[in-house]
Parts: C-alpha cells; sequence; structure tokens
C-alpha cells in the first residue's frame, strides 16, 4: 500500500470495449471510475490488460491496430513515453505481395512482483484509444483495469490531481 493511502475496497476488474467510430479513425472513450472527491479517493492501478482486434491481412498492404490507455484524455494514440500512458499495445501485419508476418507489441501490463502499483488514477476517468492502419472495417479494443480505491490524506490527494491534470 502506498504512503498517505488507504485502501477503501478489495480488489475489483473494470471491463472496457471502445471502437473506432469508422475504419482506421482515432477513436476514444472514457471510463468513469465513480471517484468521490469529497472523500478524496482514488484508483490504485494493479494491472491492465489490452486486447486490441486483429488487422485486416491484404496483400502486399501493412495494416495494424495500436492501443492505449490514459489518465487524460488525448489526441493520439499514446505510448509508454508519455506520462500519462499507463498500458500500450500494437497489433501489426507486414505484408508483400508474396507474404505476411504479424507481429504484437505492449508495454509491460503487469507489473513485476517487486512492484506495489504500476499508478493511481486521482481523476474520475481513463481514457482509452483505438486507431486502426489499413483496415477495411472498424477495429476496437476490449480490456480489464485491475486495482483498489483508496483514500489519500490531503497533500497527497492535492498533488497527485495536480500532476494528472497539469501534464495533460
Amino acid at each position: 500500500m502506498p504512503t498517505g493511502l488507504k485502501a477503501t475496497s478489495s480488489t475489483v476488474a473494470i471491463g472496457f470495449s471502445v471502437t473506432e467510430s469508422a475504419a482506421n479513425t482515432f477513436t476514444q472513450g472514457a471510463v468513469d471510475l465513480n471517484l468521490s472527491p469529497l472523500d478524496r479517493e482514488v484508483f490504485v492501478v494493479l494491472a491492465i490488460n489490452l486486447d486490441p482486434s486483429t488487422p485486416d491481412l491484404t496483400l502486399g498492404a501493412d495494416s495494424s491496430v495500436a492501443t492505449s490507455l490514459t489518465t487524460t484524455s488525448q489526441a493520439v494514440i499514446s505510448n509508454l513515453a508519455d506520462s500519462n500512458c499507463m498500458a500500450a499495445s500494437v497489433n501489426k501485419i507486414r505484408s508483400n505481395v508474396t507474404g505476411a508476418v504479424a507481429f504484437q507489441s505492449l508495454g509491460s501490463e503487469t507489473p513485476p512482483s517487486t512492484l506495489e502499483y504500476i499508478g493511481i488514477i486521482a481523476t474520475n476517468d481513463f481514457f482509452v484509444q483505438v486507431q486502426g492502419v489499413g483496415n477495411t472495417a472498424a477495429r476496437g479494443v476490449t480490456g480489464k483495469l485491475y486495482g483498489y480505491r483508496a483514500r489519500a490524506d490531503a497533500s497527497i490527494y492535492s498533488a497527485l490531481v495536480q500532476s494528472e491534470v497539469l501534464s495533460a
């Protein structure tokens, strides 16, 4: 348990799903955590699983489905270099006219056993982004966020909210 926080729930899993509004179009969904700012409630993230759709296989054309999960709203797919990005995943198919190879890349979605948590969400929502490239139909992402609710002391809550909002 991080210093200055007191758990107020057991571990919960929050499922989510976001589908592109049209093929190859950046789309973002917000997931409400129903946190109580009056009680200085935060969500301590233990693990995240992202499962992007499989991209289309078209010989001679590359395709992909990229996804990210962030603590603030984004205008593009995020990556782990962004301080607000908690997880990212990309499924790709590289193709020429004679064959194709599939690739999957993802950030460390489940922390090593030495970490107590992978992040803290201090505002009410988290955001999930998806965008395909080279697909004929809209693609999406499903996933789960694992963690627990906690109450922060006043100074820690203030610092967490300010850090999250100002780094957007």
